[in-house]
């Protein structure tokens, strides 16, 4: 894969406001366009399937660019980011329809890109592929969260909200296992990630995990309150 030169990324630059603002067009035409697709079930599958490839697709390309830049490290790279996690997720859901796995992209997949979208943790800036990677995969997860609410008739509930805190309380233990294990900060379960983010107003290490589960149940409320009479199903 060709690398193009690598420029630094700088939080709410033009690169990064750019991107937000990108973010914000594709949510308000979804919402806009949510009452008139009118396309054959057979081909709105295949478009469905179309995305979830492209998804998958930019990922694999990642890991490829991690070999070829000698980036990949087993304390870094593994898919155990909560927006890795996620955009797994995101990809089953879009194969599948299940609403078991809705509940977490919904939840956990727009709460944990909104926030790696307001605050990216990421050093290559446009032109750059890892640029490009890192903002489509994170609004692919909330696009198809909303696809599901606004156009498929998914409907977000309370119950949801419990089921994805105790799914995220299964895996944080898993994942603080293995940063002990292989010296990784995966979830950022061992400090805060060093260029800024929304946990730095969540208190020292380790108090701020807590102060994020609060922060994240808050999320998913606030998430069912608005979007649960958005739909009828």
């Amino acid at each position: 894969m060709m690398i193009i030169e690598e420029n630094a990324f700088e939080m709410f630059s033009r690169a990064h406001v750019s991107a937000i603002v990108v973010f914000f067009f594709v949510i308000v035409l979804l919402f806009l366009s949510k009452k008139k697709w009118s396309f054959q079930p057979q081909t709105l599958r295949r478009l469905e399937h179309l995305f979830a490839w492209s998804l998958l697709v930019m990922d694999v390309f990642y890991y490829i660019w991690l070999f070829q830049a000698d980036r990949w490290n087993v304390s870094n790279s593994l898919p155990l980011e909560l927006c890795s996690i996620s955009l797994i997720m995101t990809i089953i859901l879009v194969w599948t329809g299940n609403k078991h796995v809705y509940d977490f992209v919904f939840y956990a997949g727009i709460g944990g890109a909104l926030q790696a979208v307001a605050t990216p943790v990421l050093d290559m800036s446009f032109p750059h592929f890892r640029y490009f990677h890192f903002f489509y995969t994170h609004i692919g997860i909330v696009i198809t969260a909303l696809y599901f609410t606004w156009v498929k008739g998914y409907r977000p509930t309370f119950k949801g909200i419990v089921k994805t805190m105790v799914a995220l309380n299964v895996l944080l233990p898993i994942v603080f296992a293995i940063n002990i294990l292989l010296q990784g900060n995966y979830m950022f379960l061992r400090m805060k990630p060093t260029n800024g983010s929304l946990l730095d107003f969540l208190g020292p290490y380790p108090w701020y995990i807590l102060s994020l589960e609060i922060v994240a149940f808050v999320i998913f409320v606030i998430l069912w309150l608005l979007f649960r009479r958005s739909t009828s199903k």
